[in-house]
């Protein structure tokens, strides 16, 4: 009896290995390999405080990153990032200066910027069949300008309210950051999303091909608005949580999340044209994004080399997978 369980228990490790994501089983696999390497330059690396502390700033990255994900599985590219994420910071804080009243509604406030910029870019996307990369480049300056012009040129003088520094620094249970209990919450609904609705079927199906959906009945621009809307508000969202890290928004805030976010995404091996991708590959790929920017940060390496490593990966991550076959997970 027991040898026939553990023939069983080997045969479902095989399928459970043979169905593993290559690109996700080598981001993990990289992590491990950083953390050892990390270890090397600092004896602090691997202790629980300073991983619990990596952690929370992954979880910034990691709600940017669902967004982008939604975006990328479809078959298109946001290049709206920077500026969605400060526009969703500067207008929470902004919001937060008027008494009890826009305490209470800085956040969601803030979130509604990013979803009405996301329609903005859905619309473009969806119904003017503008390229998504022209479109969101597009908003980008747009929000910029905004913002720039709702500041006069200078750094924003409001601060964060209260409840934006709570999640972003607080902890409801002990020993976890609110800002990671926020990613895990956000990770659930997108994976169900994802992989239990129709919606979700339906933007994997859109990546594949696109024609094929609307054959089947579904309105595939509709689909496509919201799913940029979606991703609107979560990259606004995250601007919020850095705002409450923070303590205050900042100009250009989001611009060292563009490159980030989507490395974060094809490192765990969603694919750049589309159709193909899981949320767990793109948690292992944020943590090992983080991971990286740390262990570079340590090593004092300046920007222009991060954002050219960024470059490689993203690069390197589309000749590996970007012509294997389209299949949802």
């Amino acid at each position: 009896m027991s040898d026939a369980t553990s023939t069983q228990n080997g045969r479902g490790l095989l399928e459970l290995v043979r169905r593993t994501d290559p690109a996700v089983a080598m981001a993990f696999a990289c992590i491990v390999v950083l953390l050892l390497v990390g270890s090397l330059y600092s004896a602090n690396f691997l202790s629980p405080a300073y991983l619990l502390q990596q952690l929370k700033v992954a979880s910034f990255l990691g709600v940017i990153a669902t967004g982008m994900m939604l975006v990328i599985l479809l078959g298109h590219i946001d290049l709206s990032v920077p500026w969605v994420v400060t526009t969703g910071a500067m207008m929470a804080c902004a919001a937060s200066s008027f008494g009890t009243l826009g305490v209470a509604l800085a956040i969601p406030f803030g979130i509604l910027c990013g979803v009405l910029l996301g329609l903005i870019n859905g619309f473009g996307v969806a119904y003017m069949r503008i390229p998504a990369m022209i479109v969101t480049l597009a908003t980008n300056a747009v929000a910029q300008g905004l913002m720039v012009v709702y500041s006069g040129g200078f750094s924003p003088v409001d601060f964060a309210s209260p409840p934006m520094r709570y999640l972003a620094t607080a902890f409801t249970i002990p020993g976890v950051p609110n800002a990671v209990i926020v990613w895990a919450v956000i990770g659930a609904a997108v994976v169900f999303l994802l992989t239990r609705t129709t919606f979700g079927r339906a933007i994997y199906g859109i990546g594949n091909r696109e024609t094929a959906v609307y054959l089947s009945g579904i309105d595939t621009r509709r689909v496509v608005m919201t799913a940029f809307a979606i991703a609107g508000g979560l990259f606004a969202f995250g601007g919020v949580l850095l705002a409450g890290y923070a303590s205050k928004a900042a100009q250009s805030m989001g611009d060292d999340y563009l490159l980030p976010a989507i490395a974060a995404v094809v490192l765990g091996g969603t694919s750049i044209l589309g159709g193909r991708g899981s949320y767990l590959g793109t948690i292992a790929g944020v943590i090992l994004i983080t991971l990286l920017q740390s262990i570079l940060s340590v090593m004092q390496v300046p920007e222009f080399g991060r954002q050219i490593i960024y470059g490689v990966v993203i690069v390197t991550m589309l000749l590996l997978y970007g012509r294997s076959p389209k299949v949802t997970s």
